[in-house]
């Protein structure tokens, strides 16, 4: 076991380093200088302040504020000072710790990571689950109010009177079953020729020009609209928002801050154009979707007959179909909305008799 080793002397009067031979022994540590001196430190006097970390200099000081000090390169100092002198290993760092502490430490971050993706997969979708249905109303609507600035101004909108007045009959004839509603729903058409539609908190429902050109008939079109309008009422778009945004808008929500709503519209616009809705709250949308037509006496073939249509044409351009990476339109999908149509009920209302669709669909 090496005793002697090499190292500097400072003490703590001037800057200058002296070298030294530094002896490891049972009472203390001997220290004698290139000038001549040679005195003993006392283990009990002595106190570590450097060498804890992997290539760090090992730094000893004796003394008070003006304190002396020796400087020790080789790591291996710890090891062999621990041997000679085993009952004051509390004193001095032992390097064989190092490893140990390495692995804690390695250790550490893997069960941060764990949590972290815990509290995303499981945790942050259960407080959104609590808090979306707890959301003031008039905070969803000032959200919404904010989110359509963004995503349809009003020089995007299709404002024709004609194809306004159609989409309005066709919400009312859907809604006007429903025995209460705790927004005012509004659909906006956007002059766009993304085949896309999507809720928007606070009972907005925006959908693009593309989307409403490949709605063959009105019924399509009513299909559609269901299943958007389910999603608001629902408050599918609230929770997924509130699941997928910053937890900036999950705190606002929670407060209710109203002034805070309109802070975060980009952020939820932005959101909003690459969401996917869970399984289960696709599945819930299509079964509130589909009650909602029946109710109202509108064929639920329209929205079958959409997505089947879709479906045909998922060659096309990528981003075309903005509908179906939003909305996926599996073959089970479909299956499962004709058994939820199941067989017919009461004979269905032809929506909107007088108007020419085909051309209506044309005018934005």
């Amino acid at each position: 076991m090496q005793t002697d080793w090499e190292g500097f002397y400072l003490d703590g009067r001037t800057a200058a380093r002296q070298r030294a031979r530094v002896r490891l022994m049972r009472s203390g540590i001997e220290v004698s200088t290139e000038g001549g001196l040679t005195f003993l430190w006392p283990y009990d006097q002595v106190r570590q302040t450097q060498g804890f970390y992997a290539g760090e200099q090992v730094r000893l000081e004796k003394g008070g504020e003006i304190a002396e000090a020796l400087l020790i390169s080789d790591a291996a100092f710890l090891t062999a000072l621990h041997e000679v002198a085993p009952e004051r290993r509390t004193r001095f760092h032992d390097p064989a710790r190092r490893r140990t502490r390495v692995e804690l430490t390695l250790l550490a971050a893997l069960a941060v990571i764990g949590i972290a993706l815990a509290i995303y997969q499981w945790g942050i979708p259960l407080l959104a689950a609590f808090v979306a249905p707890r959301v003031p109303i008039a905070w969803e609507e000032r959200l919404g109010s904010s989110v359509i600035e963004q995503l349809a101004p009003p020089k995007k909108r299709c404002e024709d009177q004609e194809l306004r007045a159609a989409v309005d009959d066709v919400l009312k004839t859907l809604t006007a079953p429903l025995p209460s509603r705790p927004f005012t729903l509004r659909v906006i058409v956007v002059n766009d020729s993304l085949v896309n539609a999507m809720a928007v908190p606070g009972g907005h429902i925006v959908v693009f020009r593309g989307l409403l050109k490949r709605a063959r008939t009105p019924e399509e079109f009513a299909g559609v609209l269901a299943h958007e309008v389910q999603h608001v009422l629902q408050r599918h778009v609230m929770r997924a928002l509130l699941q997928h945004a910053s937890t900036g808008l999950l705190v606002v929500a929670l407060t209710g801050d109203v002034s805070g709503a309109m802070a975060y519209g980009l952020e939820a616009a932005r959101t909003l154009g690459t969401l996917q809705y869970s399984r289960v709250a696709e599945e819930e949308a299509d079964r509130e979707g589909m009650r909602m037509l029946r109710a109202a006496r509108v064929d639920p073939e329209g929205m079958i007959t959409f997505m089947e249509g879709l479906r045909r044409k998922e060659g096309d351009p990528a981003g075309f179909l903005r509908y179906l990476s939003t909305h996926p339109t599996t073959a089970d999908r479909i299956e499962r909305l004709r058994s939820l149509a199941g067989a017919p009920g009461r004979p269905s209302i032809k929506l909107l008799p007088d108007s020419d669709w085909t051309a209506l669909r044309e005018r934005c």
